[in-house]
């Protein structure tokens, strides 16, 4: 039912993109290949959010988790991961026992090293480690480990430079970015054509709204999904991020997805 959800979502997003070109005399063709491209990524990639930083992408015949936590059961009807990324050692992105329980002899476990050493001796064969800015080819796409920290001294205590990965995703001339827990650090303001990016927004961990918005504007990717935006003090105000990068970065489609089903 998620599923079917989710592609009537993006089905429907992407034909709003093509009303509103035949609208615009002044749409150049570079913009509309770059949507064309961005929808052709999309008839190929279906995205299952399970929660908060947990979720399942399926990208033509491979199929990724990431961030797998909440035990087996919150994976009930999910096809078993050919690669399982994992960003940091927190328990909302980390649990052992849940890739314990979803984890296949043939399926890859892409993480950095702080993760790698509290992953039992057990899962040794399926892990591949992954620094920041090290690529590795895994399963036909190429994965690199991007940089994710705090930046506000306040925070600086809970995610440090080189400890977690946000990957880099890249199969058919396709990007997708995951951010992890990171604030709006110069690797993700410099990425380059993104078809599909995943950002964080909760406080205290990991920035602002404000800041994921100016992010984004930033590196304009052509589509952003809110993610991990549940904080100390509740749900992040994702109706303002949506409206500030709308107003400054119209050609960049905000896709809201439910992350958080009780709330």
């Amino acid at each position: 039912m998620m599923k079917t959800k989710l592609l009537v979502l993006c089905m429907a997003t992407f034909t709003l993109i093509s009303c509103k070109n035949e609208n615009k005399d002044n749409t150049t063709d570079e913009k509309e290949i770059v949507e064309e491209t961005t929808s052709n990524l999309m008839d190929d990639l279906t995205i299952n959010p399970i929660t908060h930083a947990t979720m399942v992408l399926e990208w033509k015949d491979k199929v990724i988790y990431v961030d797998p936590v909440g035990g087996k059961e919150a994976f009930e009807g999910m096809k078993s991961p050919d690669i399982i990324l994992v960003t940091d050692i927190h328990g909302d992105h980390l649990n052992a026992e849940t890739i314990a329980g979803i984890l296949n002899e043939n399926t890859k476990i892409i993480a950095p090293k702080a993760v790698i050493e509290k992953l039992p001796k057990t899962m040794e064969r399926n892990m591949i480690l992954l620094a920041n800015e090290q690529m590795k080819t895994v399963e036909g796409f190429d994965i690199t480990g991007v940089a994710m920290y705090n930046l506000r001294e306040e925070a600086l205590q809970y995610h440090e430079k080189g400890r977690g990965n946000g990957y880099l995703l890249e199969k058919d001339g396709h990007r997708v970015y995951i951010s992890g827990d990171t604030e709006d650090i110069p690797e993700m303001r410099s990425l380059k054509n993104i078809d599909l990016a995943f950002v964080c927004m909760n406080l205290p961990y990991t920035m602002t709204v404000g800041s994921a918005a100016d992010a984004v504007i930033a590196f304009q990717p052509s589509i952003v999904v809110p993610y991990h935006f549940k904080g100390m003090d509740g749900l992040s105000d994702v109706d303002a991020f949506e409206a500030t990068v709308n107003e400054a970065a119209p050609n960049v489609e905000v896709l809201r997805l439910e992350w958080y089903p009780s709330n």
